[in-house]
């Protein structure tokens, strides 16, 4: 089964033009897994120097947030520009499994990972069933 993460303002984007690029309008492609335990998210960021990558956790929101700077071309004759510069930021909600106190990221040739394991205490465990004492009820002889 495949799981598409749907951007509810994805519809307005392309209504308003913003067709033919995921970083267009601030989005950020993302890939989502859940793996023996972690969480890892996987933003796209082309061009992007780590040094102009920011991640804040507040309220169970992961906001990513990155800045491409635009290139010293003055003087070109520019045929065609769709590149987008700026700051472009992401939030994902993150669910209260999650241990956001253990948030992890790293940065590899334009792809930002982030790994958030689960809270021990959310992880699926075994309850163990304590058995009855089957004791028999002493009846008394009535005489």
């Amino acid at each position: 089964m495949v799981l598409r993460f749907m951007d509810p303002f994805e519809e307005l984007e392309q209504f308003l033009g913003g067709r033919g690029s995921g970083w267009r309008g601030g989005l950020m492609p993302m890939d989502a897994f859940e793996k023996e335990g972690i969480y890892t998210l996987k933003f796209d960021l082309p061009g992007v120097d780590p040094d102009h990558v920011d991640l804040l956790v507040e309220n169970s929101i992961l906001t990513v947030t990155a800045e491409r700077k635009l290139e010293d071309t003055e003087g070109a004759n520019w045929l065609l520009r769709e590149r987008p510069t700026g700051t472009h930021s992401r939030q994902v909600r993150l669910g209260e499994r999650l241990d956001t106190g253990s948030v992890n990221a790293s940065y590899d040739q334009g792809v930002l990972t982030v790994t958030l394991p689960i809270r021990e205490e959310a992880k699926p465990h075994r309850v163990a069933i304590n058995r009855g004492s089957h004791q028999a009820i002493p009846v008394e002889s009535g005489s």
